[in-house]
């Protein structure tokens, strides 16, 4: 039986909070998720379903997200992996297993870089490894509108910014998948105070990807349609980390946690417990650099 805890913590002078589904017998240590830019501890139930049976779930209202105080104007990346950090310690463990999952994906693979010995596996989701010129003209579109008070073209745009409308792509669940991001970008447009800068710091405050990890395994999947970011670039990207593991999920595109959630949770779930990674259809090979597996049954 897992025990809901919500720890607040403060990192510099911004007070945040995070959440544990404390479980008594598990076979891994704590898994820490990690998701979008508007995205807090509550969006993750699948993996509070998959993951809860074999280790503690965290998630968290990192600063500036959720219900967690602002980020002071500025660069983000050293605050939030601080942040992340001090869940670590707060934790009492040794080593983590971190998911990051698109703006989280940059988070975690900053933190993997900054603190390495933390880290036990790293799983990394629809990586924004490399955004366009026309990408970001579509976003600063979509911030405008947002301060101009425009909320329901606002959250139109951001679904259509994110997801793959391209009829001749297969995509499960493509109209719920878009109607599911569209609601959640209008509820933060509404309520979150934190969604004007968390878009802007989407935009201008970018990770570093350049890769160069070396001593974590390392998983890298995106949906075979992704059109964020191609998953031959997020390939490339994971081709950089020393012994990863690449796969694209079919059917799917950048919200491959919506379209395909018990597929991508049951993945991270065998991933991080040391399970083989069974095949239930056709997926990318790997490049040079990486192993290619096939998805989880």
């Amino acid at each position: 039986m897992s025990e809901e805890v919500i720890r607040s913590l403060p990192v510099g002078r911004v007070s945040y909070a995070y959440r544990m589904l404390r479980r008594p017998e598990r076979c891994t240590g704590p898994v820490v998720v990690l998701g979008g830019a508007l995205q807090g501890m509550f969006g993750w139930p699948q993996m509070d379903d998959r993951l809860g049976p074999v280790a503690e779930v965290v998630t968290a209202d990192l600063p500036g997200m959720g219900g967690a105080e602002p980020l002071p104007p500025g660069p983000s990346v050293e605050v939030l992996c601080a942040a992340i950090l001090r869940i670590i310690d707060d934790l009492d463990v040794p080593r983590i297993n971190l998911f990051g999952f698109s703006y989280g994906a940059g988070l975690a693979f900053g933190c993997a870089r900054r603190f390495p010995a933390r880290i036990a596996r790293l799983a990394l989701g629809g990586v924004p490894a490399h955004i366009g010129e026309a990408q970001l003209a579509h976003w600063r579109r979509a911030s405008a509108r947002l301060t101009e008070g425009d909320t329901g073209a606002f959250a139109t745009m951001v679904a259509e910014g994110l997801l793959c409308r391209d009829e001749g792509r297969p995509v499960a669940r493509r109209e719920l998948a878009f109607r599911s991001v569209r609601r959640s970008m209008l509820q933060a447009a509404l309520h979150s105070p934190h969604a004007v800068d968390s878009l802007r710091r989407a935009l201008t405050d970018r990770p570093d990807f350049s890769g160069g990890l070396f001593g974590i395994p390392t998983l890298v999947f995106s949906g075979e349609h992704d059109t964020v970011t191609s998953p031959a670039r997020q390939r490339d990207f994971a081709a950089t980390i020393a012994g990863s593991r690449f796969l694209a999920i079919p059917d799917a595109d950048h919200w491959v946690v919506l379209e395909r959630p018990d597929e991508v949770a049951e993945l991270v779930a065998r991933f991080f417990t040391d399970r083989p990674l069974e095949a239930v259809g056709p997926v990318d090979t790997g490049s040079a650099g990486t192993v290619a597996d096939a998805v989880c049954a």
